[in-house]
């Protein structure tokens, strides 16, 4: 079985738990912080208000109903969808999408792998 860390987000005053490949979980944490830094400089009236990446840790298990655990590649397609959507005119998007789609790519490979027993 892969070893898998756990990223939690937060959003206002609600928690996001992403299960990630324990490889990727600091590639996801450190483009989080990058997004939340670059988001205010774009002007488009459709910006998607993000978490803030809070914690990683090795191991997690949920107490609460209503908290659900969401796949990295799950997370990060809604991310790619909801930045893709963003009609920007002066702040160069591309980049921001850039590494979104690169860190998309290589989950989507991860996982791929995994269902077919390459790890």
């Amino acid at each position: 079985m892969p070893k898998m860390r756990y990223v939690i987000l937060q959003q206002h005053q609600e928690l996001q738990f992403v299960e990630m490949p324990e490889e990727y979980a600091y590639q996801l944490s450190a483009l989080n912080l990058r997004l939340n830094k670059e988001i205010d400089k774009l002007t488009a009236d459709n910006v998607p208000d993000l978490p803030l990446a809070v914690a990683e840790c090795d191991s997690l298990e949920l107490l609460r109903e209503g908290y659900r655990l969401e796949s990295g590649l799950e997370y990060i397609n809604r991310l790619e969808s909801a930045f893709a959507s963003i009609q920007e005119n002066h702040y160069p998007l591309i980049s921001l999408l850039t590494e979104i789609r690169a860190l998309q790519a290589q989950l989507e490979q991860w996982y791929e792998e995994e269902e077919e027993g390459v790890h």
